[in-house]
């Protein structure tokens, strides 16, 4: 996987974290810049940490699953992308009550919901031969970047449906899976 394709996958996975970020732009009214630097810099954690443990746990059992490591890639993109898609499109009565505490079990816990799928994206880093540092460094910094936008440009974007950056962050997800599955199949690795 190369620098470009782990820049789509990170601004892929970072879509929750700007949605998360967006939403607690909107609620919280002092101490907005403590608020948004703690909101980025748990998301960013998150999605540094856990591509890193995927990584390392899909190397404890690649040897037993060697031979069809690139249908595991293509069916986990593409059940993450489609998971990502079809929840765009899901209409929520109303929105889940936010805490306007950001204390560390809250942080903890948004960390950790926002970065689920980097750890599975993580094990398919391992599967492409992706180096695992930078690739969750650069996924990190630009979940950091994006939660910082999605807190402070709320008021901007609040007419802009989320919905339409799920989509997109599931497409992209999606074609990763689908090129990881062409190159094996075609020869192209």
């Amino acid at each position: 996987m190369n620098i470009g394709e782990v820049l789509f996958l990170a601004l892929a996975l970072s879509v929750d974290a700007f949605v998360v970020s967006f939403s607690y732009g909107l609620i919280i009214k002092k101490g907005k810049g403590k608020a948004a630097l703690k909101l980025s810099t748990a998301t960013g954690l998150g999605q540094f940490v856990m591509p890193v443990l995927g990584w390392y746990g899909a190397r404890s059992i690649y040897k037993h699953i060697e031979l069809i490591d690139h249908w595991i890639a293509f069916f986990v993109f593409l059940v993450l992308g489609i998971k990502i898609i079809s929840e765009a499109f899901k209409e929520n009565g109303c929105p889940p009550k936010l805490s306007k505490i950001l204390n560390f079990k809250i942080l903890f816990f948004i960390g950790l919901a926002t970065s689920i799928d980097a750890f599975v994206s993580g094990s398919m880093l391992y599967f492409m031969k992706s180096p695992v540092w930078s690739s969750a460094a650069l996924i990190g910094i630009i979940t950091f970047i994006n939660a910082s936008l999605g807190f402070n440009f709320c008021r901007i974007f609040k007419k802009v449906p989320i919905k339409y950056m799920e989509i997109a962050s599931g497409i992209i997800l999606i074609l990763l899976g689908t090129k990881v599955l062409w190159e094996h199949l075609s020869g192209l690795q």
